[in-house]
């Protein structure tokens, strides 16, 4: 057949030109390049495309920002929501759409506000100064160069002054102010009476017709997500200690190779003359002379140092206190000072010495001898440090041990286990979202288990349920959730998603229907109570506990709907009465007294402020809003999938 091909390759040229002209006349020659070519257009703005492309490497650079802050709790079925995916898609079509508006007016960053923004970021800076060293370093660690960042940095300035003047003028009106200061300082002083659905647990009933009826109509509400039974292996400190046994020439042999650390050193306490050394060889021979001159005084009568210090050392501080600098340990000084201190004896003077800070003359006034522990002393200390080192190299050889063991026998993990010494624990209830309470998940619960944090950890599930793992019941890889602490899973069964039977879930219905008739009964009440009191509000309180004053910055422990009821009452005739549900009780509220608060005008300022900056994001939302209109913004039915998450996502 080749053979024909290669012998009427003109015939065939001929013929694939018959089968493919037609094809550009049935979808047209531009809609074939398209097909060809054209990235799905998630959004225009002023007719420029948002393309699929673009929108999924922000994505993967989101998602990776995301996993480096939140480490190993970084679960992208949990982060990676749609709403997550519309406010990128959003954030896209502003960036675009505010590059458009300053290159429309053109807006432009001057070389010097340029050079300021970058002399400004912490990550240039050394000792708080910009460093060009560490600048070019810093672009290279990101892999751009100083031209291509300065370029970026400099159109992201001139994008940022479309919305600045808006901020920076926004000012809330005073009014706004004043309102919202009132709203946050005004006290209400009010009694409360509390309708408990505890109470009236016992009015209720629940009977078999209505756990049966409640069953049919809400199954859904019962289904017991897809769960897994987890065989697995946990590498971590405790494993790795388990058994070290240290021997006492090991406890020996460390404690005299760190006796330093399980003491005191000697300790000297020291004072000085110093006499400084200027530039010019005169100078110098003649501060040198000086030096060596009083160092003779000092050495006749070492009882007069302290009056030669005080009289003549060029050291400020310690000169005032005859020289004296405190006590001194070992290489606590430049070198040749330290030699010179720690090589006399008690209230010996040296001679002159020099240092790289002048000539010192110096004298030793008292010596604390050095002390170290006993063995005995410092045992347990050093029983632990040993051990602790002979784990780390014994977890080193077990997890690379663990590494090799998980793929050799792909279908269990009983051989790695045994190979690498840890015991295999088994258990249940682990779903794609989380850990099953204990009661859906029966004997063995994960959740009641001490490794419940790690078997919750999304990685863990994510491996779990990965194909090779969940329906080919392999052993996975190990892994690392920290760098003492590695796992190797492998599915032992799979019970699919499933309602329970009624007999299992029975009682749950009844306690659920119990508290449900139990809230109602007791909003009942409350409402009939409200309805009284509303009728006859001069009438004596009856049931209310005491009257309380409370703020919306000092609630006084009530909950969040009760003080929203309190303080939206209207108090145009007091009392006033309302009721409100929270959570399952009913809370009748009897409001007796407004009185109106005051802040400082400091803390008004501070209102002001804050109030200005939510009045200025307020503008800015507005104005973009109107800027969409302006240029035209459209956003395509392909972003629809996108933001559902229909198109599979390259960073989840």
């Amino acid at each position: 057949m080749f053979e024909f091909i290669r012998s009427h390759r003109r015939w065939m040229q001929f013929i694939l030109l018959i089968l493919i002209v037609p094809s550009f006349f049935l979808v047209g020659i531009q809609g074939y390049d398209s097909f060809m070519s054209r990235e799905p257009e998630l959004a225009t703005v002023a007719g420029q495309p948002i393309s699929r492309a673009e929108f999924d490497q922000a994505h993967r650079n989101q998602l990776d920002q995301f996993r480096q802050r939140l480490g190993a709790q970084f679960d992208p079925a949990v982060i990676d929501t749609p709403a997550l995916r519309e406010g990128l898609l959003n954030q896209l079509i502003n960036q675009r759409l505010l590059a458009n508006v300053a290159a429309d007016n053109r807006f432009s960053v001057s070389d010097e506000t340029l050079r300021n923004t970058i002399a400004a970021i912490p990550e240039v800076q050394d000792n708080g100064r910009f460093s060009p060293e560490r600048y070019r370093q810093v672009l290279a660690a990101q892999g751009m160069s100083p031209t291509s960042f300065e370029a970026g940095l400099r159109r992201d300035l001139a994008i940022a002054r479309v919305l600045e003047p808006v901020g920076e003028s926004a000012r809330a009106p005073a009014e706004v102010v004043a309102a919202v200061e009132s709203a946050l300082t005004q006290a209400r002083t009010v009694q409360l009476r509390n309708f408990s659905a505890a109470d009236f647990r016992s009015q209720v009933t629940v009977n078999p017709a209505d756990i049966q009826a409640w069953y049919d109509a809400n199954k859904q509400q019962l289904q017991v997500p897809e769960q897994v039974q987890v065989q697995y292996l946990v590498l971590d400190e405790a494993a790795a200690t388990q058994g070290v046994q240290v021997k006492d020439e090991d406890l020996a042999s460390y404690y005299e190779q760190n006796k330093n650390r399980f003491g005191q050193p000697e300790r000297r306490r020291a004072s000085h003359i110093f006499i400084e050394l200027p530039s010019g060889e005169d100078a110098r021979k003649a501060a040198r002379a000086k030096a060596e001159d009083i160092a003779k005084q000092a050495a006749a009568d070492p009882a007069k140092f302290a009056e030669l210090a005080a009289k003549n050392s060029q050291d400020a501080g310690s000169a005032a206190k005859g020289g004296d600098l405190g006590w001194i340990v070992p290489g606590a000084q430049p070198g040749p000072l330290d030699k010179a201190i720690f090589g006399l004896a008690q209230n010996q003077v040296s001679g002159v010495v020099e240092s790289p800070f002048g000539l010192h003359i110096v004298k030793v006034t008292e010596i604390s001898p050095g002390a170290v522990k006993p063995l005995a002393e410092v045992k347990d200390q050093i029983t632990a440090e040993v051990r602790k080192q002979i784990a780390a190299q014994r977890f080193s050889e077990m997890a690379s041990q663990l590494n090799k063991q998980v793929y050799d026998q792909r279908d269990s993990l009983q051989p790695a286990a045994d190979a690498v010494g840890l015991k295999l624990r088994t258990a249940s209830g682990v779903t794609r979202e989380g850990l099953l309470p204990a009661d859906k998940a029966g004997p063995g619960s994960a959740a009641d288990s001490p490794d419940a944090a790690l078997l919750d950890n999304p990685r863990v599930r994510q491996v779990l349920f990965s194909p090779d793992v969940l329906r080919e019941k392999q052993n996975s890889g190990v892994i690392e959730l920290a760098p003492d602490t590695m796992l190797a899973v492998r599915v032992a069964s799979v019970e699919p998603a499933h309602v329970p039977p009624l007999d299992k879930v029975s009682e749950v219905i009844r306690a659920k229907l119990l508290d449900e008739r139990s809230a109602e009964a007791a909003k009942n009440a409350g409402e009939a109570a409200l309805a009284a009191a509303k009728a006859d509000p001069a009438a004596t309180p009856e049931g209310f506990g005491p009257a309380i004053s409370v703020t919306r910055q000092n609630p006084q422990d009530l909950s969040r709907p009760v003080l929203d009821a309190v303080m939206r009452l209207p108090s145009a005739t007091l009392p006033a009465f309302t009721g409100v549900q929270s959570g399952v009780d009913y809370t009748l509220v009897r409001l007796e007294k407004v009185e109106a608060g005051k802040s400082d005008a400091a803390d008004m300022e501070r209102l002001a402020q804050q109030l200005s900056g939510a009045w200025g994001q307020a503008e800015n939302e507005a104005l973009i809003r109107m800027l969409r209109q302006q240029y035209e913004v459209n956003v395509t039915p392909a972003a629809a999938d996108v933001i559902r998450g229909d198109q599979a996502q390259a960073a989840g």
